[in-house]
């Protein structure tokens, strides 16, 4: 088995950091149309691991919501990348994979990581957030998993511009 070289987790950072850009920006902007601010989503996140008080916390635990919701989606993209090291399937068909870990990721964080979370459970969600989720964990994380993990291992690519000497720095 071959290890996550530098180039490769650089890539699998990029590709965390654009899935969880693009995931944020779905959920923000589908709950300011049911009135619901950014603050108060950044604090569901921060709710996993706080409970209820994460709603009181203001612009704390808004931050630290983010920050989780930051280091989930690198960790997804990171998983990807791993798993793509030596399964050329999931490098060659980003599009078909990507789908599938996107459907996936939906289903453990709905099925599994929200309900052992600390996340106060309230009345069910509207259905069209549910279908829009889905999706949105397609398009938006499954997706950019998947194509960046393409580039972290596709000999052609150099990696992310300075990643490998500031990751050679910090080691």
């Amino acid at each position: 088995m071959r290890r996550l070289t530098n180039r490769a987790i650089g890539w699998a950072l990029l590709g965390g950091l654009l899935a969880g850009s693009l995931d944020m920006l779905y959920a923000t902007g589908f709950w300011s149309f049911y009135g619901v601010p950014a603050q108060r989503i950044l604090q569901s996140v921060a709710a996993g691991l706080l409970g209820r008080d994460a709603f009181t916390g203001g612009a704390s635990t808004a931050a630290l919501g983010l920050v989780l919701h930051f280091l989930i989606a690198m960790g997804m993209s990171l998983a990807y990348t791993w798993a793509a090291r030596d399964a050329a399937a999931l490098r060659r068909h980003p599009w078909r994979y990507g789908t599938l870990y996107g459907v996936a990721l939906f289903c453990f964080m709905s099925f599994v990581v929200v309900p052992l979370s600390a996340s106060p459970r309230g009345g069910s969600l509207p259905m069209l957030w549910t279908v829009c989720s889905v999706i949105a964990h397609v398009v938006l994380v499954g997706w950019p998993c998947a194509w960046f993990a393409r580039r972290a291992w596709d000999g052609r690519w150099r990696g992310p511009v300075g990643f490998a000497a500031v990751a050679s720095a910090t080691t």
